[in-house]
């Protein structure tokens, strides 16, 4: 590379959203990760403008869009560009992407691609946008915070959708074709110029504190779940009780993760919940069920496998909206996961694990 060329990388992590009893609350940012290496000349000597250069290796390869127009991360990258009136990419960009996160899996793939189109488009634009207005056009992509929160300042975090005026709401609101619209094969330059511009202050957030000694088993079943799909299975109305319940362990969860030495008895308690995994976890069952494969045993890892028959355990719950089931504990790592692949292998289910460590925000170096 000559002095001419820009290049920067941009990794980004996965995520674990809900945690329990915090459905569309708190988020956990994971040690898998999305990584851009980005690449362009300064000065081009090419008389006319190319097109970006995305080459794409890892989990999902196989189908995920090489075009600039179609891959989800270069369009909200565009999207960030135009809201500052910047029409195009810097001609010969070249994305090279390489990615560890599992799609469709409840680990926030969709959410890391989101995050890191917002940072590709601040970094090509040299826009220099604080860390709450990334949120804010991530927002408007990703609509709900806790996986695209997690994923852009890392850790446990708990996130929340400012109430909005009636003008804002309204902005707030554009349906996504709006957004990201579908670009159709004839598009050039001139169209799409003029994006709705997210408005200012969406969403807001804390880190809670966590305890160093505690780390996460991803228990992955080879098999995909539309979030989309999963959302359509909850309830509009929830009774008092269960939300009540929800409340009092989601507030003693935030607190106790972050305690040393991490209490099992009170953290497995507190990571039970009654708003969205027992309709999901029959969800599960249910789609496979209609795919022509009988895929039960999520209830019965998130039943089993506890503190007292597994020591070191803390606490079970999906991730996101599965159907990975994460796991989080102080040890005996191993014997947690297995257990649970013995459990799913029983009813035909293949799994993978794995042991990740819970880790800080997306980077830009």
């Amino acid at each position: 590379m000559t002095d001419t060329t820009r290049t920067f990388s941009i990794r980004v992590p996965a995520t674990s959203a809900n945690i329990g009893p915090g459905f569309d609350v708190v988020g956990l940012s994971l040690s898998l990760s999305l990584t851009l290496h980005v690449s362009y000349p300064l000065n081009s000597s090419s008389p006319s403008h190319v097109p970006p250069s995305i080459t794409y290796t890892g989990e999902g390869a196989d189908e995920v869009p090489l075009d600039a127009y179609k891959n989800l991360t270069t369009r909200v990258a565009l999207y960030v560009l135009r809201c500052h009136s910047i029409r195009s990419f810097p001609s010969q960009l070249i994305i090279q992407v390489n990615n560890e996160i599992p799609f469709g899996r409840g680990l926030g793939s969709s959410g890391a691609a989101v995050i890191a189109g917002v940072l590709l488009g601040d970094q090509l634009g040299n826009l220099h946008l604080p860390t709450e207005r990334l949120l804010d056009f991530a927002l408007m992509v990703e609509r709900h915070p806790d996986n695209v929160t997690a994923a852009l300042v890392g850790g446990f975090v708990g996130s929340y959708l400012k109430e909005l005026d009636e003008a804002d709401a309204a902005a707030a609101s554009v349906p996504l074709s709006e957004v990201l619209p579908e670009y159709p094969p004839d598009a050039g330059e001139d169209w799409g110029l003029n994006p709705p511009a997210p408005p200012l202050g969406i969403g807001h957030f804390v880190r809670f504190g966590w305890s160093e000694s505690i780390k996460a088993v991803a228990i992955i079943p080879r098999f995909e779940l539309s979030t989309a799909k999963a959302r359509e299975v909850l309830p509009t109305e929830y009774s008092r009780k269960d939300l009540v319940f929800n409340l009092q362990r989601l507030a003693v969860l935030t607190t106790a993760l972050g305690q040393n030495p991490p209490d099992p008895g009170l953290i497995y308690e507190a990571m039970k919940d009654r708003i969205h995994q027992p309709y999901r976890k029959t969800l599960a069952c249910l789609v496979l069920f209609f795919s022509m494969q009988i895929i039960p045993g999520l209830p019965e890892v998130t039943s089993s496998i506890t503190p007292s028959t597994h020591p070191g355990l803390l606490g079970i719950c999906l991730s996101g909206a599965g159907p990975t089931i994460l796991a989080l504990a102080t040890g005996n790592y191993e014997a947690i996961a297995e257990d649970a692949r013995n459990i799913f292998k029983e009813k035909g289910i293949e799994v993978d694990w794995k042991v990740l460590d819970i880790v800080g925000g997306s980077v830009v170096q």
